[in-house]
C-alpha cells in the first residue's frame, strides 16, 4: 500500500470533505501546512505538465492530494515539487458533479492515481468509504484499465485523446 497524504487548507465544506472521511478511517494523513509534506511525495496537481502513468510507480513513496478549492489555490506553492502529475480524462461519480469530466473529489482523484499505478485494491478500499464510490469504477472502468496498462505518460495522453474523440 502507498501511504496517502492530503494538504487541506479548509476552503471546502468540512461536512462534504472526502479526505476528512478517509482520515477517520486511518487511510490518509491530513496536513494543514504544505511545508510539512515530504519533498519526495507525488503531488496530484491538475496544472502539472505530465500525466500520471504506471511508469511513475517506482518513484512514488507517497501520494498527496491538494484538498482545497482550486479557485483560490495558489499553484506557486507547489512549484518546487519535482514529482507533480495530472490525472487524465475521467468522469466524476460524486453526487455534486456526477458525469462531469475532471470534476473529481479528492477521494476520486486519489483512487484514480492508485488505480493507474496498479494499486487497484487500495483504490477500491478508498472508494468503498463513499456511498457513491463504486460508481466511480463503473463509470471509468475502460479508461482506468487503459491508463493502467500504458507504458508512460505520453501513452496515457494518447489514450486520453482516444476517449475524448470517441
Amino acid at each position: 500500500m502507498i501511504p496517502l497524504l492530503a494538504y487541506r487548507d479548509n476552503t471546502c465544506d468540512p461536512r462534504k470533505c472526502t479526505m476528512k472521511k478517509l482520515e477517520k478511517f486511518g487511510l490518509v494523513k491530513l496536513h494543514h501546512r504544505i511545508n510539512h509534506l515530504p519533498r519526495s511525495t507525488l503531488i496530484l496537481d491538475p496544472t502539472a505538465e505530465q500525466a500520471i502513468s504506471p511508469a511513475d510507480r517506482e518513484k512514488v513513496k507517497t501520494i498527496t492530494s491538494l484538498d482545497c478549492s482550486w479557485e483560490v489555490l495558489d499553484t506557486a506553492i507547489v512549484t518546487h515539487w519535482r514529482l507533480k502529475r495530472a490525472l487524465p480524462f475521467l468522469l466524476a461519480s460524486n453526487p455534486v458533479n456526477f458525469g462531469k469530466p475532471y470534476k473529481l473529489t479528492s477521494l476520486e482523484a486519489m483512487a484514480a492515481a492508485l488505480y493507474i499505478l496498479n494499486e487497484v485494491e487500495q483504490a477500491k478500499l478508498l472508494l468503498s468509504k463513499a456511498s457513491w464510490g463504486v460508481r466511480f469504477l463503473e463509470v471509468n472502468y475502460e479508461p482506468l484499465e487503459a491508463y493502467r496498462h500504458a507504458a508512460d505518460s505520453a501513452e496515457v495522453i494518447a489514450i486520453q485523446a482516444e476517449f475524448l474523440e470517441g
